[in-house]
C-alpha cells in the first residue's frame, strides 16, 4: 500500500501540466474490505491533494472525492492498480463554482436595487446578519437576537431566540453551518427563521402551540469565520473549506473540525489528530471558542429538550451515537421519531431520507455535537444531512434552496410538536 501511495505522488507530479479541465468529483465504489482499507490509507495521506467529500466506511456507501486536475491521472492509476471501480459524478467543479458566484453577484444587485431579500439565493455573513436584524425589528414581540460570544477571529456569534415570554422555559435548539462549506444549511436556516416568525404572526399551526410551551433558539451560522472564508473567492480551496479558522500546531494548516471538538468521547473514531486533516479534532475537547460559546449557552440555560443540527449532504436524518455502534438507551423512540419526521419531509417533494444512528448510516464520528447534547440529558437530539445525494454535493444550486428548506421544515415541525407532546 505504501508503494502505491508513493507511485500516486510520483504520477501526480508527472501529469500535473497535462490537465487543464478543472477538478472533478469521483464516486468510488468499494467492493471489499481491501478496497476500504486502500481508500482509508489514501485519505490519511494529507499530501495527496484529494478532498474526501464522503468517506470509506463500508461497501454499502460510495466514496465521493474531489480530485484536483493535477491529480486525476494519479488517482485513476491508483484505483486501477487496486481494482476499485469508479464513476465521475461532477465533471467540472470550477464551472459550478463560477456559476454559483455569478448568481450571487446578480442577486446582490437585484436585492440592492429593490431593497428586498431573496430566500432562493445564497448570501454572505454580513447580509445574513442584516437579515436577522430586519427580522427581529419586524417581530420584536417574538424574536430577540442573542450575542453568545465571539469567534477566533473576533466575529460575533448570534442566536435568534423565539419566545412568548418567561425565563429558561423548555427549549429547542437548532443550528446550521457548523461546517463552513455546507451553504445549503445556512440558507435553509434563514428560510426557517422567516417561516417560524410568519407562522406565529399568522397563527398558523403548529407554531403558536409550540411557542406557547417552549422557546426556539436558532443559530443560522455556527462557524462565522469559516463561512466568511468560503466567500473569499470561487477558488476550490476557499469555497470548499470545512473547518473553523483557528491556528494549530502546524503553521501551514489552520482550522479545527467543530463537529469533532465536542466533549463527547473526544479523540475517538472518526476524528484525526493531524491539524492538516479535514476531521482534525483540535488539541483537546472544546478547545474551540465557537464550541465553547454554544455549549455555555446550552448548559447555562439548563432546560433544552431537543437539539438539532443541520449539515449537508447525503439526505440523512440521524440520532446518537456517532462515536459508537452501540444503541443509545432511547434508540427505539428516537428511530421512530426520525422515521415519522422523514415521512413528513417526504410528503412535500418526494425527497427520500435514510434514518439511523450517525455511526451506522454515515460514519464514525467522535466529538460530535449530537452525542454531546444527548449525553447531557437532551433526549431528542438529531442531525440532518440535507440535499442532495451527490449530483452537486456541497455545491447545491440556489434554485433548490426553498424546496430543501420547506421539506426540512416539515420534518422539524413534526419533531418539535412531538417534543412538546412528550415532556420529560
Amino acid at each position: 500500500m505504501r508503494l502505491y501511495l508513493a507511485i500516486f505522488a510520483l504520477l501526480a507530479g508527472v501529469h500535473c501540466e497535462e490537465l487543464i479541465n478543472g477538478d472533478k468529483v469521483f464516486r468510488i465504489h468499494a467492493e471489499s474490505e481491501s478496497h476500504i482499507h486502500a481508500l482509508k490509507e489514501l485519505e490519511r495521506d494529507v499530501d495527496s491533494g484529494l478532498d474526501f467529500w464522503t468517506h470509506a466506511v463500508s461497501t454499502e456507501q460510495p466514496v465521493d472525492i474531489r480530485v484536483p486536475h493535477s491529480r486525476l491521472y494519479a488517482l485513476k492509476d491508483f484505483l486501477k492498480k487496486n481494482n476499485i471501480p469508479f464513476t465521475v459524478i461532477i465533471n467540472n467543479v470550477q464551472e459550478l463554482l463560477v456559476r454559483e458566484r455569478e448568481e450571487m453577484v446578480r442577486n446582490a444587485e437585484v436585492e440592492r436595487q429593490t431593497k428586498s431579500f431573496n430566500f432562493a439565493a445564497y448570501h454572505d455573513l454580513e447580509t445574513i446578519y442584516n437579515f436577522m436584524d430586519t427580522l427581529v425589528a419586524s417581530h420584536s414581540n417574538l424574536i430577540s437576537k442573542v450575542n453568545i460570544g465571539s469567534t477566533y477571529e473576533d466575529r460575533p456569534m448570534y442566536v435568534l431566540k423565539f419566545s412568548t415570554g418567561g425565563e429558561k422555559r423548555p427549549a429547542i435548539w437548532i443550528d446550521a453551518g457548523m461546517h463552513a462549506r455546507e451553504w445549503i444549511s445556512h440558507a435553509t436556516a434563514v428560510w426557517l427563521a422567516d417561516r417560524i416568525a410568519t407562522d406565529f404572526k399568522e397563527n398558523r399551526a403548529p407554531v403558536p402551540s409550540i411557542l406557547s410551551k417552549m422557546d426556539i433558539y436558532l443559530m443560522i451560522v455556527a462557524n462565522p469565520d469559516g463561512y466568511v472564508f468560503t466567500h473569499r473567492s470561487p477558488n476550490e480551496f476557499y469555497r470548499l473549506w470545512r473547518k473553523n479558522r483557528s491556528a494549530t500546531s502546524n503553521p501551514k494548516c489552520n482550522g479545527v473540525d467543530l463537529n469533532r471538538n465536542w466533549d463527547a468521547e473526544f479523540s475517538g473514531p472518526g476524528a484525526s489528530d493531524d491539524p492538516c486533516a479535514e476531521h482534525y479534532r483540535g488539541p483537546f475537547a472544546q478547545s474551540e471558542i465557537e464550541v465553547q460559546n454554544i455549549a455555555d449557552l446550552i448548559m447555562n440555560h439548563g432546560n433544552f429538550k431537543s437539539f438539532m443540527t443541520l449539515h449537508s449532504y447525503k439526505q440523512l436524518l440521524m440520532y446518537p451515537y456517532g462515536y459508537s455502534g452501540n444503541d443509545a438507551p432511547d434508540r427505539t423512540e428516537l428511530h421512530d421519531v426520525a422515521t415519522q419526521a422523514s415521512r413528513a419531509l417526504n410528503s412535500w417533494h418526494g425527497t427520500i431520507y435514510k434514518v439511523g444512528s450517525i455511526f451506522h448510516i454515515i460514519e464514525p464520528a467522535s466529538g460530535a455535537s449530537v452525542d454531546w447534547a444527548y449525553q447531557r440529558g437532551i433526549k431528542y437530539s438529531f442531525a440532518f444531512e440535507l440535499r442532495d445525494t451527490g449530483e452537486y454535493g456541497f455545491l447545491l444550486p440556489a434554485d433548490q434552496i426553498v424546496s430543501t428548506a420547506r421539506e426540512t421544515w416539515y420534518a422539524l415541525r413534526y419533531i418539535m410538536q412531538y417534543v412538546c407532546d412528550h415532556p420529560y
